[in-house]
């Protein structure tokens, strides 16, 4: 016996659907903007090759983010994921900039 789903349940699946594609394509973004960065000022490169090196692999940290964020059981599962990895990377990015202490004034 077979299932139809109600218009409330197909509209909430095409939700979580476009979610998805959100986060993957926001996220991803993101992500591969922050670790771009990082990667451009920690790579033991020239600056040129350090930038250019960052660059390539920014589009495979988006395609990597991208499927992680189709592959998780759930959007919030996947928000916790790339929220996480944003924190950690754009924590990474500030401490290599050399930023001051938080709440020391610069």
């Amino acid at each position: 016996m077979t299932r139809t789903p109600t218009a409330a349940a197909a509209l909430l699946g095409r939700a979580a659907v476009l979610g998805r594609i959100v986060l993957a394509v926001g996220g991803g973004y993101g992500v591969a903007a922050l670790a771009t960065a990082l990667l451009s000022l920690t790579l033991p490169l020239s600056r040129a090759e350090a930038v250019t090196t960052a660059t390539l692999l920014s589009f495979t940290i988006m395609v990597v983010v991208v499927i992680v964020v189709f592959a998780t059981r759930t959007l919030l599962r996947a928000l916790a994921i790339v929220g996480i990895v944003a924190a950690l990377l754009g924590a990474a990015l500030w401490l290599v900039m050399g930023a001051p202490p938080l709440g020391v004034a610069a």
